[in-house]
């Protein structure tokens, strides 16, 4: 319903509302955009003003609103106090010193992406990186595109596709147990990635009990290949079954197919070692149990950034690599040069204790409770004299990103209960905050983690908190 006019005449000017709320704290066209729609969705009565004494007031206060919540839109660093080291809404793996280094150095700079220095003409991409990753994985050969969904769909396009066309049109049927069409983050889910890549799906066995005869016997002349999905985000017990990664193999050897393997995770150490009870394969363990290809994300337990990550025999990476798709896919100089400094720190470390200097996941996974106690002992003491009571609390830490998802650990935390405002109050109030700080409620208590929660970020946390009751 269209107002009076009396009623647009009260509306106040873009001018008059952009005086009226000063410095917003984003650029001023935004704020301009922001202001223009607000006044048009009062004039087609869309909107209704606030309880403001003047019609200039009103819009002005909703104006300041709309343009903080826009404000909080923008990428910035938070405090992950939530108790999930890998947490896919915060960025997943944070990147080490080393890296960020690098990322400042390539971004600065002019650089070799495709420039061979060694004959001073045009060069080949990521070749360094490539050579790394095999050596890393265990590799033939290894490539990157920009994350594991696209690495999976490029893999199946070949596959299906490519390969089909030199072949049979006829081959394009992807072997994968029930037990493995798994949906992972943002409601995606393997089937509809499978089907985006135009690959027609043979489901085997049932959810719970996938045999090696199940396999066997849905291998025709239309197969493609056989596909296999660690359950990453997932466990299975009690009644269930599935064929070793060795059987499938030399099932895939003797029918002549490709056997590919979808890691998810991309773990290339020893998770045992760091505190976790689970075991999470690697790609060199899978390599070695006879799969053709695998492929994982770079910015979960790896600790480099965004990235799907190929690894396996030669010729079927170079094949990849020669897909027209692949372009469409292939990852920029920041992300190359940050997953080179990554594997460079892997490659680099002694064995026993591979990748934990300089990769923020591992250096977290293996933090000592002695050390969290320490830090959530000073950071109370600090904390005195607010109206809310803070103490030391007991966590459990989730490795997140859709991995291990049977290790639980205990973690220390931060519980502080407010005493004038609501604890969901207090979390908007901590979200708000400069920097951004991100918990949880439980127990009456809103609770940050010190097992996500960087040392050098314990300053901030307590000065974020001081604000938040002022």
């Amino acid at each position: 319903m269209k107002l009076k006019h009396e009623s647009l005449r009260a509306i106040p000017s873009v001018e008059k509302v952009l005086q009226a709320i000063g410095d917003a704290g984003v650029p001023r066209p935004l704020v301009v955009d922001v202001v223009r729609r607000y006044l048009t969705e009062l004039r087609q009565g869309k909107s209704v003003q606030s309880s403001g004494p003047t019609p200039l007031e009103s819009a002005a206060e909703e104006v300041c609103k709309r343009v903080e919540e826009l404000r909080l839109s923008r990428i910035q660093p938070v405090i992950n106090g939530t108790g999930i080291l890998v947490h896919t809404n915060l960025g997943r793996a944070p990147l080490g010193a080393p890296v960020v280094e690098t990322l400042a150095a390539i971004g600065a700079n002019y650089n070799n992406l495709e420039f061979d220095l060694a004959t001073g003409e045009r060069g080949g991409r990521a070749a360094y990186l490539e050579r790394c990753l095999a050596m890393l994985c265990g590799a033939e050969a290894a490539t990157v595109v920009n994350n594991c969904a696209a690495a999976l769909i490029l893999i199946l396009r070949h596959f299906t596709q490519g390969e089909a066309r030199e072949t049979s049109p006829l081959r394009n049927e992807v072997v994968i147990s029930r037990g493995e069409l798994v949906q992972i983050g943002g409601g995606f889910r393997i089937p509809e990635i499978l089907e985006t890549s135009g690959a027609c799906l043979r489901e085997v066995g049932t959810t719970n009990k996938t045999s090696l005869r199940d396999y066997e016997r849905a291998i025709t002349k239309q197969t493609a290949l056989i596909l296999r999905v660690h359950r990453s985000n997932f466990f299975m017990g009690g009644f269930v079954e599935s064929p070793s990664a060795d059987d499938l193999a030399a099932l895939a050897r003797k029918r002549r197919v490709p056997f590919v393997e979808d890691l998810g995770s991309g773990a290339v150490v020893d998770t045992e070692k760091l505190g976790v009870l689970e075991h999470e394969p690697t790609p060199e363990e899978v390599l070695r149990r006879g799969v053709d290809l695998v492929c994982f994300s770079g910015d979960k337990l790896l600790g480099g950034p965004q990235a799907g990550i190929i690894a396996g025999k030669e010729k079927l990476v170079r094949a990849l690599k020669k897909e027209p798709f692949f372009r469409a896919l292939r990852c920029d100089k920041l992300i190359l040069s940050a997953l080179q400094t990554i594997t460079e720190i892997y490659l680099s470390a002694p064995s026993s204790r591979r990748g934990l200097q300089g990769v923020p996941i591992l250096e977290m996974l293996s933090t000592e409770k002695e050390e969290l106690e320490t830090r959530a002992a000073t950071i109370v003491e600090q904390l005195k004299g607010l109206p809310v009571k803070a103490e030391i609390g007991a966590g459990r830490v989730q490795i997140g990103g859709g991995t291990l998802p049977k290790s639980i650990m205990p973690s220390t935390t931060i519980d502080l209960a407010p005493e004038r405002i609501s604890l969901e109050e207090l979390a908007q109030r901590l979200r708000r905050g400069q920097p951004a700080i991100v918990g949880y409620v439980a127990a009456q208590r809103y609770k940050i983690d010190l097992k996500t929660v960087f040392p050098r970020q314990d300053e901030d946390l307590v000065n974020a908190v001081q604000a938040a009751f002022h």
